[in-house]
């Protein structure tokens, strides 16, 4: 066993050694603009122009806000940029030998309907814990689809192994060159559209999209603020501007997921770092309630590092731009069905409109349907309700009841907690406090 572990550990340390060329820290290599340019030229008929408009958000935050819509691409996503560009400035032989990469789902779907369209073999490493249906969509595309590693840092590893071997080209799915300068075409689009806007504000993980972004915006529009948003539980970007460079962290496991990468870029920090004016972390709360408020409003379904922009407006975070043109990016729509579900439950949670209490009342006949009248004079929508008897320290003829309900808002949520309190002074509401009514 013990012999068996040190070849385990040699092996990961030789798949460390592997470096990608275009991706070196000790020579970043940062992006110009007339990279973006070209780069938005050669990918014109290859990718869709989304749309840039404004939200029926606007009201609720007194801010102009505008939605770049990126979620709408073939894929989902807007990594579709660059890796269309960097599947075109190929070489020959390289478009031939075809192109490998490590991928959690939309860099390796972009990068596998791409190749299918351009007739260039792509090769996808995606770790265990990628989605199954990211991994099936891949292989319909044609693509070679290697599940293999318990993270992105081994698949990484493995994936920069298999291109050494078989001298085919690792495209990073955020740092490299040409994928950067796709992506940054966002940007040139935002201004064709908002060309007057005051800020923008652009979801954090690897840092691509933030470089391509932030020079594409203020080479054209110095004074146009970027924002770059993250999850609190992977803050990426946020160490590694305290540290000064690149810096490897630790993150857990977010809701953001395409965002949860454990380094940035080095040629992506190169690129942003002095470009961008502002970063702001969420929370997870704020990232479901931004997910149900783009459903329910925009009836637009986003994963979580799409709504993070979002996110960073209901909470708070930018009040400094009220009453300014700010464009949120919705930069991919691949969220899994049933974690959407979640999501929309723990918005309405924090909403107020989703309510969870407990009750000890009389198990005679009579008394549910007493609870429920209560609930319906208020107007109340019971959802489920659970019966518990045999763990109760009261007398026999009680019964605990787990009341899960629907409210209209906050006040109303309020109302019947105070009704509630009132009829059954041993009630217990909610794992989630409910937040004071603004």
């Amino acid at each position: 066993m013990v012999a068996e572990n040190e070849n385990n550990d040699n092996m990961i340390n030789e798949e460390m050694e592997v470096e990608d060329p275009f991706c070196l820290e000790s020579s970043p290599l940062k992006l110009t603009f007339e990279d973006i340019t070209s780069a938005a030229y050669k990918i014109k008929d290859g990718v869709i122009k989304t749309a840039c408009t404004k939200s029926h958000l606007s009201g609720l935050v007194n801010m102009e806000l505008y939605l770049k819509k990126d979620f709408v691409q073939y894929t989902g996503s807007f990594k579709e940029r660059g890796a269309c560009y960097a599947l075109m400035m190929l070489s020959d032989e390289h478009k031939r030998n075809g192109v490998i990469s490590a991928s959690l789902g939309n860099h390796a779907q972009a990068l596998c309907y791409h190749g299918k369209r351009l007739g260039v073999p792509v090769t996808v490493v995606m770790p265990t814990v990628a989605p199954i249906i990211k991994i099936e969509a891949c292989r319909n595309f044609g693509a070679t689809v290697i599940v293999k590693g318990i993270n992105m840092k081994e698949s990484k590893h493995i994936a920069l192994k298999l291109s050494k071997e078989k001298d085919i080209m690792y495209i990073n799915g955020y740092d490299h060159p040409h994928i950067m300068a796709g992506q940054g075409t966002v940007g040139l689009e935002i201004l064709e559209d908002v060309p007057d806007a005051d800020a923008i504000v652009v979801p954090v993980g690897g840092g691509g999209l933030l470089a391509g972004v932030s020079l594409a915006v203020k080479t054209l529009k110095k004074d146009c603020k970027i924002i770059g948003v993250e999850s609190d539980r992977c803050r990426v970007f946020t160490k590694a501007m305290e540290h000064g460079s690149p810096i490897t962290v630790d993150g857990k496991s977010t809701l953001a997921d395409g965002l949860a990468v454990p380094k940035v870029g080095c040629n992506a920090f190169a690129t942003a770092a002095g470009l961008v004016d502002k970063m702001i972390v969420v929370t997870e709360e704020w990232i479901s309630m931004a997910i149900l408020r783009l459903v329910e409003a925009e009836k637009c379904v986003v994963e979580g590092a799409g709504a993070i922009g979002l996110a960073a407006v209901l909470s708070g975070t930018l009040d400094e731009f009220a009453g300014k043109k700010v464009v949120l990016l919705l930069c991919g729509g691949n969220i899994d069905t049933s974690i959407l579900g979640r999501c929309l439950d723990r918005g309405l949670a924090i909403d107020g409109r989703l309510v969870k209490f407990h009750s000890t009342l009389s198990d005679r006949p009579g008394g549910i349907a007493e609870l429920c009248r209560i609930l319906a004079t208020i107007g109340v929508c019971v959802k489920d309700i659970i019966h518990e008897r045999a763990w109760l320290s009261d007398d026999v003829f009680s019964v605990r009841v787990k009341v899960v309900c629907e409210t209209r808002d906050l006040r109303h949520a309020r109302l019947l907690q105070e009704v509630i309190s009132k009829n059954y002074s041993s009630s217990v509401f909610g794992d989630i406090p409910l937040p004071k009514i603004l």
